[in-house]
């Protein structure tokens, strides 16, 4: 694991194209990793930043590719929040949900796969214009990562990384 303050954050500010999504990719996976998930929890974490980057694009400013996405990854020692911050159409709120999963048809399981992975799926609509998205995805203990079951003492004082 990488050194850190209690809190370092990198911002990217893409255009809303997808073909800027690798980057975003690129630099969440070495956020991910920074903080110490393992890489399939890392490849997970991406695949939510990604399908979230994926529907700003499609559904706030449906398909327009002039407008931007601000991002913030924040790592700390718990685990990393991701930002995302758009200036198109806010959503509504109770409309936000994955399709069946029994539906068997491509697309429409980026919703479903951000509220499995992440810890926290929170999105903001008031700002007076757009949205922001927050998720969470917090580590697990660092002795249980290791499986050092066989250490004495009361496990609540272990600190969390």
């Amino acid at each position: 694991m990488g050194s850190h303050s209690s809190r370092d954050v990198v911002r990217l500010a893409i255009p809303s194209h997808p073909r800027y999504l690798c980057m975003v990719r690129r630099v969440a996976t070495e956020a991910a990793q920074h903080v110490g998930f393992s890489p399939d929890e890392t490849k997970h974490i991406v695949l939510a930043i990604d399908e979230a980057c994926s529907n700003v694009i499609k559904y706030s400013y449906a398909g327009d590719h002039t407008k931007r996405i601000m991002i913030a990854l924040e790592m700390a020692d718990g685990g990393l929040t991701v930002r995302l911050r758009d200036f198109g159409r806010k959503p509504d709120l109770g409309q936000i949900r994955s399709r069946r999963l029994e539906d068997v048809k491509p697309g429409g399981l980026g919703v479903h796969f951000m509220q499995t992975i992440m810890d926290e799926v929170e999105y903001d609509v008031s700002p007076r214009i757009g949205t922001e998205l927050r998720m969470v995805k917090r580590r697990k203990c660092a002795v249980e990562d290791r499986g050092d079951e066989g250490i004495a003492g009361d496990r609540s004082q272990w600190k969390r990384i």
